[in-house]
């Protein structure tokens, strides 16, 4: 049985998935109103899902590609590490 966490975090997976497969279908489709629809809706539904994480449970460590450059430190390492968290 998966904890709360676990079950966040499968969430925000599954929705990165949705985002990647869209970009695959876009490099062959670059024209599909479609495709940027669902992107802007699978985009939307990150943040929110990511949003919900860290309100729950602390920083959501993300893909280096997620990571603000407009800072001076990655703030994402000041946050609790898996085995400083109780599960």
């Amino acid at each position: 049985m998966m904890s709360e966490k676990q079950q966040a975090m499968k969430k925000i997976h599954a929705i990165d998935f949705a985002i990647h497969e869209l970009v695959l279908f876009a490099d062959t489709h670059p024209e599909s109103k479609k495709a940027m629809e669902l992107m802007r809706k699978y985009k939307s539904a990150k943040k929110a899902a990511v949003k919900d994480y860290e309100n729950k449970f602390g920083k959501y460590i993300c893909k280096v590609s997620d990571v603000p450059l407009d800072t001076e430190t990655f703030t994402w390492i000041d946050s609790p590490w898996p085995w400083e968290t109780e599960e």
